[in-house]
């Protein structure tokens, strides 16, 4: 899908198109996922003709709320609905850990 699409958050209706720029590109980000995880979701894309990619995002889309309001602090779950994601990202200083391991991988 190019050129337009929908986007679903608190500001924005799943109904309204927005045309891609630079900014608002989709990201690639990889996960490690169980082997019985990802052969569900081979079925699911096969099945339906859809990629994985396609149910991957609608369930990140779909359950990233719960997980703001499990992880976030009121503060800052306050400041994610409002829109001020910029200056978040700037406080926080993540790190990929697409090849490292952390302490919960390496204990299972």
């Amino acid at each position: 899908m190019t050129g337009w699409c929908t986007l679903d958050a608190p500001t924005v209706k799943r109904s309204e198109q927005v045309r891609r720029s630079a900014e608002n590109k989709l990201r690639v980000v990889a996960v490690r996922i169980d082997p019985v995880i990802e052969q569900r979701l081979r079925v699911l894309a096969e099945a339906t003709g859809r990629k994985q990619s396609f149910f991957l995002q609608r369930m990140i889309e779909e359950g990233i709320e719960a997980m703001e309001e499990t992880w976030l602090s009121p503060d800052t779950l306050a400041k994610v609905r409002n829109g001020h994601l910029p200056e978040l990202l700037a406080a926080y200083s993540t790190t990929s850990d697409l090849f490292d391991l952390d302490a919960t991988d390496a204990t299972s």
